[in-house]
Order: structure tokens, then sequence, then C-alpha cells
């Protein structure tokens, strides 16, 4: 009998019964990962994301991420008393995470599969990846209104941008004990840009306007403006607008920054296709694993499992919803004054979700219209959207930290 007390002890199940809710994370976990490999939805990161909430909920297997606090101490321990004391997660957590550095590597991963040829072409259209970003503010003010801190509401508000990596580093800055539901419902809520995009261009766009052609439209009104040598455009747009960016809102660079040196070394070519590859390829994948993995294991049933949870998931579906929202009227109020018509589909493309949201806006324009292909306008929107929410997201650290 002592001998199968012991063994019971081994177990996590005496664990598991004293901790029901726990029960709960691990089902969270499950559904996660059924969404990540059964329904294919942004499995890169989901999948780790949802495999590090299940190893932080096994019950004594210390895979759980630590929050530090005064008593414990933890952000003043070396990386081998933290590994020692707490285990090898939250080494990497507060090496990797809370330092803040996985996010500016993914994103300068990012830069280097991205061509900014598509917006260079359409200057114009960049400016709807600003207005989209109308999402963000209005759920943080109204999360402020509800109660929650200006920094909490800020990070809350990020979310409306459609970009994982701005809004865990933002959590990162200005709420770390909200990094978890933040990161999850950023990632939920791009994985279903399928979805949430066709809901709201449902209720905002008329058939009229969806029929808009944009390639009828430019033989109409061609650009008076010939770009002649687009590579090296290509090559000094990152340079100068990486030196605008660092004067005007110095807080933005470590996304902007480093989103803008991945694309430098991805349109230079054959002399630096070392960097490409290391950026787009190794460094990026390296730390998507990571940061999946570590934002997961901050999820346990203690705290994620809580009314303050419930309302980032609703706030950040609504700042998704907003930003959506606002893109497409910025559309119709340009439209107004405009003789060259613009789809308002390109504005519902304002987020960060790149290149999913303009995959989708161009099926739902086909959907209308088999000739009305819009794909590469709507990219312009859509590719100034990632440097729209990065430097939001700038501004709000700058005032909020």
């Amino acid at each position: 009998m002592e001998v199968l007390h012991k063994l019971y002890e081994m177990t996590a199940f005496g664990a598991l019964i004293n901790e029901p809710l726990t029960l709960v994370m691990l089902a969270l976990a499950i559904v996660l990962l059924y969404l990540g490999i059964g329904k294919r939805f942004e499995p890169l990161l989901l999948v780790p994301i949802a495999f590090g909430v299940l190893l932080a909920n096994f019950p004594g297997g210390m895979m759980s991420v630590t929050p530090s606090t005064p008593e414990n101490g933890i952000a003043d321990m070396t990386i081998l008393k933290i590994a020692k004391e707490y285990g090898i997660m939250n080494m990497l957590y507060y090496v990797l995470i809370k330092t803040g550095l996985l996010p500016p590597l993914i994103f300068m991963g990012v830069g280097a599969l991205t061509d900014f040829g598509p917006m260079l072409r359409n200057l114009r259209l960049a400016f709807f990846g600003a207005a989209a970003q109308i999402g963000i503010f209005t759920v943080m003010i109204s999360a402020v209104m509800m109660g929650f801190t200006n920094q909490e509401a800020a990070a809350l508000g990020i979310i409306g941008g459609a970009d994982g990596p701005t809004a865990i580093y933002t959590a990162i800055v200005l709420a770390d004990h909200l990094l978890g539901p933040i990161a999850i419902a950023a990632y939920s809520y791009m994985a279903l840009v399928p979805v949430i995009i066709p809901l709201v261009v449902r209720f905002l766009v008329s058939d009229k306007e969806l029929g808009i052609n944009m390639k009828e439209q430019e033989k109409l009104f061609p650009n008076k403006i010939k770009i002649k040598n687009i590579r090296t455009l290509k090559i000094i747009f990152p340079i100068v607008l990486g030196t605008i960016v660092a004067l005007l809102v110095p807080s933005s660079v470590p996304l902007v920054g480093m989103l803008l040196f991945g694309n430098l070394i991805k349109e230079i070519g054959t002399d630096t296709n070392r960097l490409f590859k290391a950026a787009s390829e190794t460094i990026m994948n390296t730390a998507t694993i990571f940061l999946g993995l570590t934002v997961g294991a901050t999820m346990t049933a203690k705290t994620f499992l809580n009314t303050e949870t419930l309302m980032i998931v609703g706030g950040g579906f609504l700042a998704f919803a907003i930003s959506i929202a606002g893109g497409i009227f910025a559309v119709k109020f340009y439209n107004l004054f405009s003789k060259k018509k613009i789809n308002p589909l390109i504005g519902a493309t304002g987020l960060s979700a790149v290149p999913m949201a303009s995959r989708v806006a161009n099926e739902i324009s086909l959907k209308h219209d088999p000739k009305n292909h819009i794909l590469q306008y709507a990219m312009a929107s859509n590719i100034s959207g990632v440097i729209g929410s990065a430097v939001a997201a700038g501004v709000l650290i700058s005032f909020l930290k």
C-alpha cells in the first residue's frame, strides 16, 4: 500500500483533483491545438502557444511561468538561479520575453518576407492602413472607462492592429501581467480574419461599392507619376522611412526598425542573400517557436480564468471589428470627393494581418465579380497597416510607459 501511495503521489492525478480548474485550461489547450492543426488557423503560432498552455497546466511539471513579485524577486535573479528554482520555461520567459527580444526578431523576419512594391506603386492607398488603426484608440478609451489602467487599456486596444508581435511587445512593456490573454486574443482574431472581414463587409459595404473595379479606375484615371526604377526605390524606402520613424516616434524603432532592416536585406539581393535567408527562415522560425511556447506557458488557471480575461477577449474582438470598419469608412469618405473611386474592400485590409487580409478581400471581390482582381491594391493598404500598428504601439508606449 505504501508503494502504491507513493506511485499515486508521483502522478498528477491528485493535483488535478485538488485544482479542477486546471482541467479547463487543458481543455482550452486541446481546442487551440484543434484550431491550429485541424482548422489551420495560424498554425505556426497557435500550435506552439497551445502546446505551451498544455505544458504549463500539467501539475508538477514546473513548466508554467511564475509572475515576478516583490516577494519572490524573480526579476532580480540570475538566469541560472531562475532555471534552478523555477524551471527552464521561466528562464526562457525572463530572458527572451521580458527583455522584449523576440517580437523585434519576428518583425525582422516579417520585413524580409514583405514586398513594399504594391504600396510604393499605390501610395494613396497606404493612408487607409493608418485609418484602420482607429480600433486601437477607440477600444483603449472604452477600456479606461471600464476600469482598466491606461497601460492595460493600451495593451488591450493594440489587438485592433491585428499584429501578434506588436500586441505582445506592447503588453510586455506596458502590462506584462496581461500577456497571456492578449496574445491568445490577438492571434485568435488574426486566425479568424477570413470570418471577421466578410462579416463586417456584409453590413457596411453595398453591392455597388463591391463592384468598383480598381483596374478600370486606373485606366480611366491613370497615375501621373510613373516609377522608373522600382528596385532602387525599394532599397531607398526602408532607409528613409526608418530614419523618419526614428526621429518622430523613437519608441517604435525596435519594431519598425527591425521590420525595415529585414526588408532592406531582402531588396539588396545577392550580396545579402545569406542574411535574408537567416532572417526569414532560421531566426524567425526559432523566435516563433520560443515566443509561442513561453507565451502559452503564462496561461495557467490562476492567471487566465477570471473576468478580466473575458473582457480582454471581448475587447479584442471589438477593436478588430472597429479597425476594419474604420478602414472601410475612410474609403467611403474618400470616394465622396474623388473621381477615381476605390473599392471599400481596400480599406478593410488596413489591418496588419499580411497577406491573409488581402487574400480574403480579393476572394470577396472575385465572388462578386470574377474579373475584379484587387489583390495588389489590397496589399498596399495591408502592408501600410503593418507599419501603422507598430507606429501606433510606439506612440502609446511613449505616452504611457
